[in-house]
């Protein structure tokens, strides 16, 4: 007589290894702590490589506007042209705004970021004596530069706390529901509050490279994860 095939229906768990029970209580510490041990194996973001390489505020700023909706791997290159040319203001101020333009192609918005790069460079020379100031608002001062940026420099450039929020971390921090906000902005100013300062440096860094390699927009790799079980998954409709 043959065998019939079982009917009995496998559990959701036992059918797909990544879908689990109700996640443990979100604690930071254990967050934090875990993707410490795994990023050695994800892709650091250029401009922590750039600033690890160089410890030049300069090289940092001017990285991280570059890198504005840019990806990292058009970033990193037209960095590395751009600084074969010149690696300080008074040097970079004396190029040709076509050079530039032509030097950093192409990243996005790349016409305007070289007159950027150039009005950037004069003011650093006229009211800073060439040097990058070290403190949020004077970074703020300059056209161009963002919070965003603001607090990478700080973070990247000099070691100082700060709170860099970009796409990775407000999307991420909400995933997480370890903040519930609307908005970068919103994100950085509840991380402030919520986040211990002792992580306010790496936090970014961390994000940044999680969120290209694992947790992403859409479908994020959630069987790759080493905080799984840890998170909420809010907001994730669809993941492998």
């Amino acid at each position: 007589m043959t065998a019939q095939p079982s009917t009995r229906r496998r559990s959701p768990s036992a059918a797909d290894p990544s879908r689990r029970r109700a996640p443990r209580r979100f604690d930071i510490h254990e967050v934090i702590t875990r993707l410490r041990a795994a990023a050695p194996g994800w892709n650091a973001p250029v401009v922590t490589l750039i600033a690890t390489h160089t410890a030049d505020p300069f090289r940092v700023l001017v990285s991280c506007l570059l890198s504005l909706r840019t990806k990292d791997e058009t970033t990193g290159p037209a960095a590395r042209r751009l600084f074969a040319l010149a690696t300080t203001p008074q040097v970079m101020v004396t190029l040709p705004v076509r050079t530039i333009e032509r030097t950093i192609y192409p990243v996005g918005f790349y016409r305007t970021k070289a007159r950027t790069l150039l009005g950037l460079c004069r003011t650093l020379i006229e009211r800073h004596g060439g040097t990058v100031p070290d403190s949020l608002e004077e970074l703020l001062a300059f056209k161009g530069v963002g919070r965003k940026t603001a607090n990478l420099v700080l973070t990247q450039g000099f070691g100082k706390p700060g709170i860099c929020v970009d796409t990775h971390v407000h999307r991420i921090s909400n995933r997480w529901r370890y903040v519930r906000t609307k908005d970068p902005h919103a994100t950085e100013m509840a991380l402030r509050r919520t986040l211990p300062q002792a992580y306010w440096i790496e936090y970014n860094d961390l994000l940044v490279a999680f969120g290209q390699t694992i947790c992403q927009p859409v479908s994020p790799w959630c069987s790759r994860c080493p905080v799984a079980e840890l998170c909420p998954r809010h907001g994730v409709t669809r993941h492998r």
